[in-house]
């Protein structure tokens, strides 16, 4: 069975998600789109929040948004409990968020990517294992920080 991986992104991202959405049919997984639907001004936040709520609640194990700078979607997303959202630029930012922190959630900022180093970005954070070890105690303090 394909793991299924939301992906949503605000109207900055929609052309860059919809790359990233055959991408990622293409390498076997079943994505969930989550909107938005088109180049048309949305608000971030509408298209964060039930993404991230799934990864929260271990409905997935993760996920992929995008919105002009990553930020607004990265914000949003680590709201929520278990969710370690990261914005990601480049290939190494992206293997280092895996390895370190576990990210479950890749942000990416639209409007600085070409579709190429975007897939390049995501393909690194699909590949790349959490190392554990000390990260993992750095992650636990992370929730741990969260539900005081």
């Amino acid at each position: 069975m394909a793991e299924r991986i939301p992906i949503a992104s605000d109207h900055a991202g929609f052309p860059l998600k919809q790359a990233l959405s055959a991408r990622l049919r293409e390498l076997g997984f079943e994505v969930q789109d989550l909107g938005t639907g088109s180049t048309d001004s949305t608000d971030y936040a509408d298209y964060a929040h039930p993404l991230a709520q799934e990864v929260s609640r271990g409905e997935v194990k993760r996920g992929v948004l995008m919105c002009g700078t990553g930020l607004g979607m990265s914000y949003t997303a680590n709201r929520y409990p278990h969710v370690r959202a990261a914005v990601a630029w480049a290939p190494e930012i992206a293997a280092l968020a895996r390895q370190h922190n576990d990210a479950n959630v890749l942000v990416l900022p639209a409007r600085f990517l070409s579709d190429e180093e975007a897939v390049r970005i995501l393909e690194t954070w699909l590949n790349t294992p959490f190392e554990g070890g000390r990260h993992e105690r750095r992650v636990e303090k992370i929730e741990r920080e969260e539900s005081k």
